[in-house]
């Protein structure tokens, strides 16, 4: 590793050492290698790339997806003093003319562009005058694992990336994601041309996330439980299936007295934006949104992601969850679901106009969720595996680690759920077939003659809520399928025939008790904060107050001035100059020399 590259991560990012990998990558990438990153959500991908950009002659080019982060990126450089800047739909022609004169005369290091405006004629023929006048640093492909057809954010520009190896060949490429399994690393490989390039995969884990999956039973009030015991004063994002239920549940929200505000691609964009700097700039707004909302953001103190409704794959679940807790600070990812998750995303893919071979493949990803949700083993290891990659378990930061799931023997239960979906034709939904086995006396029994089955009232040993949890993890395991050409009936899979025969056991987890709820003396109580006793300390709350004026003065997200680990070692170490301050981790000299005085003079009055 090169003096200088460590010199730049020090003084001009505030950082005293590389972590895991960054080190070789930059020293990989600075010296003209090609290179395919692997790196979980909050573990330093940017600087992979922004380090060699500038350390490297030349404009370095960003590929990025979203305008947000664009903008979030280039303002974050901007707060270091590294001259960026990105050329996207968001700018006049006069800012765009500006912006390209800038490039044409090397007064710009870093330069982000969407995929979309790259591959135009006249950008080209921009990149052929910048090489000829600047030079041509580096190429770096965010968010690569768009360059997958099966992926859950695919785009297809990406796919005609290979131009820059074709157009460019000595400019080194740098490809980064932070979600990939096997197969779609592969693709990326594949498709960008990168079969010489270094590849760099770091742990998958997220250590920092407690991950907590739960039955649906009032999903809003079981959402509303765990915002007022855990997350009284965060941040926060709330993934939803539909735009309506977006809607319905931010206004809900905002009517129990949360500051929560609804995100979907059907809003007004002026609206979109407005949300959205809103949840960047102050400090616990929270995001209801539909996966629309996510890709980009970077406020580093969100301290909790919750679903009220299942993402269709685990790599979606990964990557919406590892929003959460960027700084590395404790977080919550929070998810309920039930049966009618099941049927409706399995009806959302039978649906879709999708061919066969992605249908099936998606309907794969999607079974993997399942399993996940409905495992009792440590959700750490769980997820870790998925990407292929090994956990000792025992993590203690998930549900069946802190509080082991219990499990029971169904078999039995199993044989009369799937006997009744049998003997009422496969037409049915749980609904109804519930009915029929507690016996119940219902309009519809009466209409098909179903209290005449031998199914019928079999099954008063349960109630209600356990013959649901039966269901939902009989479809959950692939015993059960939803017939949508009959409405959304279960019908039996090959997989069920074994367990009628009597030949295979079924255990399942034993739902727990609906929570009851707290009073408030006992959800402030028992609220838990990241950052332990400091939302009591008068110099935390002076520090994060000083921190949102100079934002708001500058018109910018707070954690762009400092982080909140950043204030945290401040109020801790309490420095007493400029030079002590300067050893903070996150204060490097542009930041020190701009507000280094400010935050100073909160430490002397307090």
């Amino acid at each position: 590793m090169s003096t200088r590259a460590l010199e730049i991560l020090q003084n001009t990012f505030g950082y005293q050492a590389f972590r895991d990998q960054q080190a070789t990558i930059v020293n990989h990438v600075s010296t003209g290698g090609d290179a395919l990153v692997l790196m979980p959500t909050g573990g330093g991908k940017s600087l992979c790339y922004q380090i060699p950009s500038i350390l490297r002659d030349g404009l370095a080019i960003i590929v990025s997806p979203l305008i947000a982060l664009m903008q979030n990126q280039v303002e974050a450089l901007q707060q270091l003093g590294i001259n960026a800047a990105y050329l996207n739909s968001s700018l006049s022609i006069e800012d765009t003319q500006t912006i390209t004169r800038q490039a044409l005369r090397g007064e710009l290091k870093i330069l982000y562009v969407a995929p979309e405006r790259l591959m135009a004629s006249s950008f080209l023929q921009l990149l052929d005058q910048v090489n000829n006048n600047v030079g041509l640093a580096l190429f770096a492909i965010d968010e690569a694992h768009c360059v997958s057809q099966w992926g859950h954010d695919f785009r297809p520009e990406y796919r005609q990336l290979t131009i820059l190896h074709e157009r460019f060949p000595d400019i080194p490429r740098i490809a980064l994601t932070a979600t990939a399994d096997a197969a779609t690393r592969a693709e990326i490989i594949h498709q960008l041309k990168l079969e010489n390039a270094a590849q760099f995969v770091s742990s998958f884990d997220r250590p920092n996330i407690r991950y907590h999956v739960t039955q649906k039973n009032n999903a809003r009030q079981q959402l509303l439980h765990f915002i007022e015991t855990q997350h009284p004063n965060d941040a926060g994002i709330i993934y939803c299936l539909s735009r309506k239920k977006v809607e319905e549940t931010a206004e809900w929200l905002a009517s129990k007295g949360w500051p929560a505000l609804p995100y979907h691609a059907g809003l007004d964009a002026k609206i979109r934006e407005k949300n959205q700097r809103q949840f960047l700039r102050e400090e616990a707004v929270i995001m209801v949104a539909t996966i629309a909302f996510g890709m980009g953001i970077d406020k580093p103190n969100v301290r909790f992601v919750a679903h009220l409704d299942l993402p269709k794959s685990m790599e979606s679940y990964y990557q919406e969850t590892g929003r959460a807790g960027r700084d590395g600070f404790a977080a919550n990812a929070w998810m309920t679901y039930g049966l009618g998750d099941v049927v409706s995303m399995r009806q959302m893919l039978d649906s879709g106009d999708a061919s066969d071979e992605r249908k099936r493949l998606e309907k794969h990803k999607l079974d993997a969720l399942l399993g996940f949700c409905e495992s009792t083993s440590c959700r750490h290891q769980a997820i870790l595996h998925y990407f292929g990659e090994e956990h000792p378990g025992d993590c203690e930061q998930c549900d069946n680690c802190l509080t082991p799931a219990d499990t029971w023997d169904a078999t039995q239960a199993a044989r009369m759920a799937l006997s009744c979906v049998y003997r009422t034709g496969q037409r049915f939904g749980a609904g109804h077939l519930i009915d029929v086995l507690l016996g119940k006396r219902t309009a519809q029994i009466e209409r098909f003659q179903h209290e005449q089955l031998s199914t019928y009232g079999i099954g008063k040993n349960l109630n209600q809520s356990q013959w649901s949890s039966v269901y939902r993890q009989l479809a959950a395991s692939g015993y059960l399928d939803v017939d949508f050409q009959a409405y959304g009936g279960l019908k039996l899979t090959e997989m069920a025939k074994p367990v009628l025969k009597g030949e295979l056991e079924v255990w399942q987890r034993r739902d727990a008790e609906p929570e009851k709820r707290s009073s408030t003396a006992e959800r402030a109580s028992r609220a838990r904060e990241a950052y332990p006793g400091a939302n009591d300390d008068p110099l935390w709350l002076a520090l994060k107050a000083k921190r949102m004026e100079l934002a708001k003065s500058q018109g910018v997200p707070p954690y762009l001035i400092f982080h909140d680990s950043t204030l945290l070692e401040i109020m801790n170490q309490r420095p007493s100059s400029l030079t002590e301050l300067g050893r903070i981790s996150g204060v490097g000299q542009a930041k020190l020399a701009r507000y280094g005085d400010d935050f100073l003079e909160v430490l002397e009055q307090n």
